[in-house]
């Protein structure tokens, strides 16, 4: 009877905040929503790490079957670009080879990530700095990759801040956007002509994406390159069935395995720290910095434009694809049930995607 309840006195009061942690997480996915192909597995993972003597992480001579996934997959940086393959493979460039200027607002919503570092190197090594501000992407996959090649001592809880901001985004957003903008703004209508995209086109632009962002970012090339090669496999029109299998099956399966990997650092030792409480609000300010940049630029922008824009365009030039893009247009339906921003939002969003990458391959190439 004895060994059939010692675990119950190795369990510390710790744990039990991690299982509050790892609930929260799981009744945001499953009540409100919010990325539960990601929160739910990282929320019933930190809950089996965090049972007494878990048989899921290492104990002593016994490896656990989450640390060998987290070797196999995040430490070699395998399950975040492979995933990277699955979400090129679902995005539709098409909004921003019609109007390519949209692009420069995925480069004026990353503001947030070099303030951010800014701040954060004055509590932090360099390394975990950098790590820290590219939560501020809204891209999980990158966030990952950088605080594993910098060898950042707070992976864990860059990964958790990473994908729980990019969960909240639908709550984060809309207040900034709201305080940055006047209605008169947000009621702007944006024409949106559609225009044929020739396939050539298409196929040569992730093509060209890779040269350039190579260039500028060699250490970003991982992360373009698998990113592109997955919309290459969506545009090249010969391999539609490899198409659907990388946008559904391959994306999900590498979600799954890496949100309950991801867990495997979320141990109460490694995660119930001073430090984890100014990484999750160092990442609120990137979050809260790269919408206002990309909405300022845009209120910046119209004061030079006679066809103006709507502002709230540029919140969505964060890397949280699709559902930054979805809010700014659903807040145009708020204010005006006939003010459709989706494509225009859209496009902002995935030239957001690749400024994010392209951001975190230039914070590699400083410091590594």
């Amino acid at each position: 009877m004895e060994i059939l309840y010692k675990n119950l006195f190795l369990l510390q009061w710790q744990q039990i905040v991690m299982w509050l942690i790892g609930g929260t997480l799981m009744y945001l996915a499953i009540k409100k929503d919010m990325e539960p192909t990601l929160l739910l597995p990282i929320g019933f993972g930190t809950i089996l790490v965090n049972l007494p003597l878990s048989g899921a992480v290492t104990q002593g001579a016994e490896t656990g079957i989450l640390d060998t996934l987290f070797q196999a997959g995040i430490a070699n940086e395998l399950f975040p670009l492979v995933l990277f393959i699955g979400i090129g493979a679902m995005i539709d460039f098409g909004p921003v080879l019609t109007n390519p200027k949209l692009m420069i607002f995925g480069a004026a919503a990353q503001f947030g990530i070099f303030l951010t570092f800014c701040l954060a190197s004055i509590f932090f090594p360099i390394n975990d700095a950098a790590s820290i501000a590219v939560i501020g992407a809204a891209d999980g996959p990158t966030s990952i990759v950088v605080a594993q090649r910098l060898g950042s001592r707070y992976i864990g809880s860059i990964m958790m801040a990473a994908y729980s901001y990019m969960a909240l985004v639908p709550i984060i957003q809309p207040p900034i956007i709201k305080l940055l903008t006047t209605r008169k703004e947000r009621l702007i209508r944006m024409e949106y002509k559609p225009q044929e995209v020739k396939r050539y086109t298409r196929i040569l632009f992730p093509i060209i994406i890779t040269f350039v962002v190579g260039v500028i970012a060699p250490q970003a090339v991982p992360l373009i390159g698998f990113l592109m090669f997955g919309n290459l496999i969506r545009e090249c029109g010969v391999l539609d069935t490899l198409s659907e299998t990388a946008q559904r099956v391959l994306a999900n399966l590498v979600t799954i395995f890496l949100g309950i990997t991801i867990a495997s650092q979320m141990r109460a030792e490694q995660f119930l720290r001073p430090e984890t409480l100014m990484i999750l609000g160092l990442g609120l300010i990137a979050f809260v910095f790269d919408t206002a940049g990309g909405v300022l630029f845009a209120k910046f922008m119209n004061l030079f434009l006679k066809t103006k824009l709507n502002p709230m365009i540029g919140a969505a030039g964060i890397s949280a694809f699709p559902m930054s893009g979805r809010i700014v247009h659903k807040m145009g339906l708020a204010e005006d049930r006939n003010n459709f921003l989706l494509m225009q939002s859209i496009g902002v969003n995935v030239s957001g995607q690749i400024a994010s990458v392209i951001a975190g391959g230039l914070i590699l190439n400083f410091f590594m």
